[in-house]
């Protein structure tokens, strides 16, 4: 399907061919791609039809790391293709409890999905797109059969691999999202979100082999983000809350720095009515999904709370740059910020001058006013 959307997006099939042609698969394959439908939607039909007997067995990562490296691709294409496989081989060596070197691939070995993955790393160079973005990735549902039986969908490495991905469930009786797909997506996509501004210049279907209660295609599209949106730098967060009524004040400072030093990015407290009109505060906690335990564990241990609450976070930003300049007071560290419509603005660092009115003995307010004023002078400047 993403192969057949890459084709439908305006990748040349003829380009495909000859750089897949450099594999030295010769005949264990051939690529059959046509224009088809799917519940009256027109779209690309990608095709790896296999040559059961040219075919040589399961392949080893080892092995197909070499193949690619011997095509002569691009560093591009190489890089891609082998981070693709690499995902892969980690999310089976998890799976089944044994080293990536050790990995038996099954189907992903197999020459079809070499093809597949081959022909997105291709596919994405070619098109060469600022950022990839990739809205919740549909898994499915039912059993799925795999080289050791049957498995409840999704199948384990895809389970795996899709950790940390948004996704959906359940919107058809199947396996919706192979593991190569997945291993595609988790690689090639910069961002699991939908642009909440896109102009869509093209839009482009791949179709599915399977007939389900919703069209099985892939839709892709190439655009250009609305006036503003690239001034922004994106990031995914997740917000953990806890209420608190029954803590002294005194213990939210040291909490709030224990809670800094294993790596929030913010903590701040909110007041708040509780039940019984009890006033109470929320302590909110920014951070990356990864840290979400060591948090937790925190606030369970050094908190009164006996729960809280965690909120995915799609945080915008704007462009920002940390430079050193020299001061009358030595040099100083300022944050400096580009707005959407191109212009900065800029702030002194605090700590910086408090520590300087400290050592130095002049009031803070005098140093902010006559650092501020050195600051302005030299980014005016230039």
């Amino acid at each position: 399907m993403h192969l057949g959307a890459m084709v439908d997006l305006g990748v040349p099939l003829e380009y495909l061919q000859s750089e897949l042609s450099r594999l030295s698969l010769g005949n264990e394959y051939d690529l059959v791609v046509q224009r088809d439908k799917k519940m009256g939607i027109s779209g690309t039909k990608a095709t790896v039809n296999i040559d059961q007997a040219a075919e040589p067995g399961h392949r080893h990562l080892p092995r197909i790391e070499k193949m690619i490296e011997a095509a002569g691709f691009n560093e591009s294409i190489e890089d891609t293709a082998k981070k693709i496989f690499r995902v892969l081989a980690e999310a089976e060596a998890h799976v089944h409890g044994i080293g990536v070197n050790e990995v038996h691939f099954h189907e992903v070995g197999a020459t079809d999905s070499i093809v597949d993955i081959v022909a997105a790393a291709i596919a994405i160079d070619y098109l060469k797109p600022n950022k990839i973005y990739c809205g919740p990735v549909e898994l499915g549902s039912g059993m799925v059969k795999c080289a050791h039986g049957l498995m409840p969908v999704p199948a384990p490495a895809t389970a795996e691999i899709l950790k940390g991905v948004p996704t959906t469930r359940g919107r058809v009786s199947s396996e919706a999202t192979t593991p190569t797909g997945a291993a595609i997506l988790k690689t090639i996509v910069d961002e699991f979100s939908t642009p909440t501004s896109f102009v869509a210049n093209t839009v482009a279907y791949g179709l599915g082999q399977k007939d389900f209660e919703i069209p099985n295609l892939l839709r892709a599209s190439i655009g250009d983000n609305a006036v503003g949106i690239n001034d922004f730098e994106s990031e995914q967060n997740i917000e953990i809350e806890v209420n608190l009524d029954d803590m002294s004040p005194e213990a939210y400072e040291p909490l709030m720095a224990q809670l800094f030093r294993v790596g929030a990015k913010d903590v701040f407290l909110t007041p708040i009515s509780m039940k019984k009109s009890r006033p109470g505060t929320k302590l909110s906690v920014l951070v990356d999904p990864e840290l979400q335990n060591a948090i937790l564990n925190i606030l369970f241990s050094e908190s009164t709370t006996l729960g809280a609450r965690i909120h995915k976070v799609h945080k915008h930003m704007l462009k920002r740059e940390q430079r050193k300049l020299i001061t009358s007071f030595g040099e100083l560290s300022v944050k400096i910020v580009t707005l959407p419509d191109g212009t900065t603005r800029w702030k002194s660092e605090h700590d910086h001058i408090a520590r300087i009115a400290q050592e130095s003995d002049v009031p803070y307010l005098r140093v902010k006013e006559t650092i501020d004023a050195e600051i302005k002078s030299i980014i005016d400047n230039g």
